[in-house]
């Protein structure tokens, strides 16, 4: 039994991380994502220890349930063929600027002109209605559009940093997953297909805004923007005696259960300021100041049971390495050591989500480049001997001997 998208068939034409990552989500769901790679290959290959230069850790946690196909599109045999894959495709995803597309003649128009079901997607930069239009993005561009680095800076009293993670490649990515299956609903309910354009500085401008519009919510405005606990400088991991707790005190109950474990359960109500979880946000920042100060006082283990034991959210403080040894992980079975045919053990990550009927399974490692480029364009209906040609014109390569 398939995946919940069997029978979806993708033609992805992504680098990177943002449209690899959302069609990584989609191939694992049971879609047959053909990734569509120039002669060079993914940029992000590259990046990172590997045991072969083409297959690095983050190529390899973002391509799994793919294959891979060469061809160059700038060459007019390159494009006839991307237009016959798309012909039989449901959904096409791109991630580099409309215009770039178009030179490609591979325009909505041009694409829909051979099949008009089909569900056209980009994700790129800025919204094609407004002055960015045409402007390159990066995630670090679009975190800094959107005020991430200035948040950071303000709540650590530091300069400006970004998120030491890809945060808005892959927000965008996951926000694109849930926009792209909502076309093919639309389709399978007699809607047809439709151009999808995912811009990544308004996808992101909501996620950050939707904690921190604050009194701009309102015109004219009722107050400042920002959420104050998220922007108190305390609101951080606790220092314990021996390392660090991740432990959230925030409703009435939590408050008193804490305050009374303490031995002080008149505290609640005699101090003002917790009072409500309004009055709370606007003295959150004392309010986390002085609980540091009370739980610097044990070690992270002795916090951990009183708070398990009252029922208040906590969490040891992982570093990397403690998040891929968690005890939690190993026992879900999270992280399967799986054998690469050409790359050897390597650990992987399951599909996160349960599903009780249609249990995606992933049944492709990430691809070499170019290691299904015959077999994809057999099933498009090239000949052996048209093949053969392609290869020769580098249109089209197979993956290179180990």
């Amino acid at each position: 039994m398939g995946g919940p998208l069997a029978g979806i068939r993708i033609v992805d034409l992504t680098t990177v991380l943002m449209g690899p990552y959302a069609t990584q989500i989609l191939g694992d769901f049971g879609a047959d994502v053909i990734k569509v790679e120039s002669p060079d290959g993914d940029l992000v290959r590259g990046i990172g220890p590997a045991r072969h230069p083409d297959m690095g850790p983050m190529f390899l946690n973002t391509n799994r349930s793919k294959r891979s196909v060469v061809l160059d599109l700038k060459q007019a045999a390159g494009r006839q063929a991307l237009l016959r894959l798309a012909r039989d495709a449901d959904v096409l995803v791109y991630n580099v600027r409309p215009q770039a597309m178009a030179r490609l003649g591979l325009a909505y128009d041009d694409v829909a002109a051979i099949n008009p079901r089909i569900v056209y997607a980009g994700l790129f930069g800025f919204g094609q209605d407004g002055p960015y239009a045409a402007h390159p993005a990066y995630d670090d561009l679009i975190q800094g559009a959107v005020g991430l680095p200035a948040l950071l800076g303000r709540v650590g009293g530091d300069e400006p940093r970004y998120l030491p993670t890809n945060m808005a490649d892959r927000t965008v990515g996951l926000y694109a997953v849930g926009a792209i299956l909502a076309a093919l609903m639309h389709r399978e309910r007699g809607g047809g297909g439709q151009r999808l354009d995912i811009p990544m500085f308004e996808t992101m401008a909501q996620f950050v805004l939707g904690d921190h519009f604050g009194g701009r919510t309102y015109e004219p405005p009722a107050g400042e923007t920002g959420y104050p606990r998220l922007l108190a400088a305390a609101r951080r991991p606790f220092a314990t005696a021996d390392g660090h707790i991740c432990a959230l005190i925030y409703t009435d109950r939590h408050w008193r259960s804490f305050l009374t474990a303490l031995g002080r359960p008149e505290a609640f109500d005699q101090d003002p300021r917790l009072a409500s979880l309004g009055v709370r946000t606007r003295h959150i920042n004392d309010l986390y100041g002085e609980l540091a100060a009370i739980l610097a006082t044990r070690t992270t283990a002795e916090w951990t049971g009183l708070f398990r034991e009252i029922d208040i959210p906590c969490t040891p403080m992982h570093d990397l390495d403690g998040l891929i040894d968690d005890p939690h992980l190993a026992a879900t079975g999270f992280f399967p050591i799986v054998d690469h045919p050409t790359e050897g053990p390597i650990r992987s990550m399951r599909v996160p989500s349960q599903w009780s009927a249609t249990p995606p399974r992933p049944d492709r490692l990430a691809p070499r480049l170019g290691q299904h480029s015959h077999e994809i364009l057999r099933e498009a209906g090239y000949t052996d001997d048209e093949i053969d040609a392609m290869t020769a014109a580098r249109v089209t390569a197979g993956p290179a001997p180990r």
